[in-house]
């Protein structure tokens, strides 16, 4: 049985490592050519088509459940509507352009299209139903254009691979490791059909709902969990509801929408999300039947690809995982003279984002911040009000 469980682990990381490598550089790409302040202009405005606008921007941004947070604060702060914050906020976790090759390695074209769909679905729905309920938001202001300053290419290539292969791993990194573990378990452990016998429609439905709701799961960790639930009898449609549940409606995130949001806007967060699951859930059950329930829709496309690959891949997705994860604790030991609590770090998308804006003020010698802690640490003699300044601008509450 460990062994079943090491070979069914390795088996499904191996899979999905040449995608995911693939789906990294890519979102060095959008992360250099679009960011954060190109989506931030584009959401100062109610209306639908700031709930279009932010469900669409979300989608192939690779940005965790938790990583979502802080730049969904920065865009209420800077006057984005709240239905256009619900949007990015569902559709931004669930997934991403690594994701979207990820779940096509282990789960086949089908889910690769679909999955992207039910984001924007989802992300609609509920910012617009919240639109309704609320309409527009008065004293919102518009977010200022920036000005664009001339970027050397060769900077820019950096920060591509630095954002694709070092900020990326150590976002979803830990997760992806725990989701193939998971799967891996849950192949070796769980017995042939089990679900399919014993909790079949909408017992499975119900399931993938009561363990996706609560759990912190990113989009791309969330991938191996389904696929081996739906080779232990769970229905495709099923796992869809876990894969869109599980990264959109996590303990933080819920926290973040019922505090920063409002009562009524976090009831119809969760409940939307819900129905929406559902729905969706069904509606893929309903195509993938009408498509004669052939299995090859539903399989990885990893699968085709020469072992070699799958082997070097793995084995450069581990190594920069590891890499990215020993970082963390980089700079813990060192001795610093000033400590600034700021709640709202959640991830370590928080911890680079700071440390990068705040390394370059005068009178800094180093910078670490410590996601655990929620603290920003620093060795030197800076300003002190100019360092809260600047974690202001950054989206965060200095305390």
């Amino acid at each position: 049985m460990v062994m079943d469980f090491v070979r069914e682990s390795i088996s499904l990381w191996l899979e999905i490592s040449p995608y995911l490598l693939l789906g990294m550089f890519i979102a060095g790409l959008l992360h250099v050519f679009l960011g954060k302040e190109f989506i931030a202009r584009h959401l100062g405005k109610g209306g639908i088509s700031s709930v279009i606008k932010a469900t669409i921007f979300g989608i192939p941004l690779p940005v965790c459940s938790c990583g979502v947070i802080p730049l969904a604060s920065s865009l209420q702060k800077d006057g984005a509507h709240k239905s256009s914050v619900l949007s990015f906020l569902v559709s931004t976790p669930t997934t991403g352009v690594d994701s979207i090759l990820a779940t096509y390695s282990l789960m086949g074209a089908l889910f690769a299209i679909f999955r992207p769909l039910a984001a924007l679905i989802s992300g609609i729905i509920v910012g617009g139903i919240n639109y309704l309920f609320e309409g527009e938001t008065e004293g919102a202001k518009r977010i200022p254009a920036h000005k664009h300053q001339k970027v050397k290419i060769k900077f820019r290539i950096q920060e591509v691979f630095r954002y694709g292969f070092y900020e990326i791993p150590q976002d979803v990194g830990k997760w992806l490791l725990v989701g193939t573990v998971l799967g891996g378990f849950i192949s070796a452990i769980i017995p042939e059909n089990l679900f399919a016998r014993y909790f079949s429609f909408p017992l499975d439905f119900i399931i993938a709902l009561a363990v996706g709701i609560p759990l912190y799961v990113c989009a791309t960790g969330s991938i191996p969990i389904a696929v081996s639930l739906i080779s232990k009898g769970f229905s495709p449609g099923a796992a869809l509801v876990f894969l869109i549940a599980g990264p959109a409606t996590n303990a933080i995130t819920l926290s973040f929408v019922r505090i920063k949001l409002g009562r009524r806007s976090f009831y119809n967060y969760l409940i939307t999300i819900i129905i929406t699951a559902l729905l969706l859930g069904m509606l893929f059950n309903f195509i993938w039947q009408l498509l004669s329930a052939d299995p090859r829709l539903i399989t990885g496309a990893g699968k085709f690809l020469p072992l070699w690959i799958k082997i070097v891949s793995g084995v450069i997705l581990f190594g920069l995982i590891t890499l990215s994860l020993k970082s963390q604790s980089d700079g813990s030991h060192m001795e610093y003279n000033i400590k600034i609590e700021v709640p709202d770090i959640h991830c370590q998308h928080c911890k680079i984002t700071l440390e990068g804006k705040l390394s370059s003020l005068t009178g800094v010698e180093k910078v670490y911040v410590n996601v655990e802690e929620k603290t920003v640490n620093i060795k030197g003699a800076p300003d002190i009000n100019e360092v809260k300044e600047e974690i202001k601008k950054a989206g965060y509450n200095p305390i």
